[in-house]
């Protein structure tokens, strides 16, 4: 996943990553190790096909003119398997995906989700120890992409493949990853499970790039904290002296409703949603900077316009340092 939008103004290095594992690039700096031997480095190189690895691309790549088991043996031919062992794995990946009843057909007359089918079992067909995925579902619709993920996620677990998948969809990730490596101008700002990076980003970037919450600006008073002119007294903040600042992310699960009166801070509704058992709603609260909307849930639905007040909880804060060059 990349915290920028990834394109051509704006690339972050999640294709180039790819590309290096695959063998594609070779790398002019660092290594490339899998199985704890290195495979690429500055000094050496390992191609691809010795690399043991299989690739599903973004547009599948399938060719038109071969029939389905014309597609998933290709890898095999370009390795000079025999015919009658080629047949056999071909056969032994199709039943895999649940294509075998689809042998003869031709991949112009299958559904995009039967044509990912094809591409994983030509991935699979020489058994890799490692399959790489760009973006496979990137060209899907929503509705067709997000079926797709959970039938996909059961299809990597059922073949035990060990799978590099590149995304920029972040509930892809979060539903087929162990791991979720975040990328940002090329490096990883962040490599962890999904949950820890739901519970503790590394950074208020990482935490915005996700839409976990608001990132508050406070600066530190004799008081307490303040945000704009509201004062807050927050427990389990950083330690710092009088006129220092930090960040908090705040997530709706870290917001109470109150009356106006009987707390620090106070909002305007902006905005109400009805999300399965409950409502999501942002509040507008006064801050010294930009405009600063948070996020909380309420079991019943506020008006629009309406003035209330907002508990902190204070230990489900996630503070930041502050920028170091704030915007003015």
């Amino acid at each position: 996943m990349c915290v920028d939008q990834a394109d051509e103004k704006n690339p972050c290095g999640k294709t180039t990553l790819l590309r290096l594992v695959a063998g594609l690039l070779s790398p002019t700096a660092g290594e490339v190790r899998m199985d704890g031997k290195t495979v690429a480095s500055a000094t050496s190189f390992l191609p691809p096909e010795r690399r043991g690895l299989g690739m599903v691309f973004q547009d599948y790549a399938l060719w038109p003119h071969l029939s389905v088991t014309g597609n998933v043996a290709f890898p095999l031919e370009m390795r000079r398997v025999g015919r009658a062992e080629r047949e056999q794995h071909v056969v032994a990946a199709l039943r895999r995906v649940g294509l075998e009843h689809l042998a003869d057909r031709n991949p112009g007359a299958l559904s995009g989700g039967q044509q990912q089918r094809v591409a994983i079992a030509r991935a699979i067909v020489a058994e890799p120890r490692i399959v790489l995925f760009d973006e496979p579902l990137s060209n899907l619709d929503r509705e067709l992409r997000e079926s797709m993920v959970s039938e996909l996620a059961g299809l990597i677990k059922s073949l035990d493949l060990t799978a590099i998948y590149v995304t920029h969809d972040q509930s892809e990730a979060f539903t087929l990853a162990d791991q979720v490596a975040i990328l940002d101008g090329g490096a990883v700002a962040q490599l962890a499970t999904p949950n820890q990076i739901v519970e503790e980003p590394a950074s208020a970037k990482i935490a915005e790039f996700l839409r976990l919450g608001a990132i508050m600006p406070l600066c530190r008073t004799a008081e307490g904290w303040s945000l704009g002119d509201s004062q807050l007294t927050l427990t389990g903040a950083p330690k710092l002296g009088v006129g220092q600042c930090a960040r908090a992310l705040v997530t709706p699960r870290a917001l109470i409703a109150r009356p106006p009166d009987m707390a620090g801070l106070t909002g305007e509704v902006s905005a109400v949603q009805y999300r399965d058992t409950s409502y999501a709603v942002s509040v507008a609260v006064a801050s010294s900077g930009a405009p600063l909307t948070l996020q909380m849930t309420s079991d019943f639905r506020m008006r629009l316009g309406e003035r209330i007040g907002l508990e902190i909880i204070s230990d489900r804060l996630r503070w930041f340092p502050a920028e170091a060059h704030p915007t003015p």
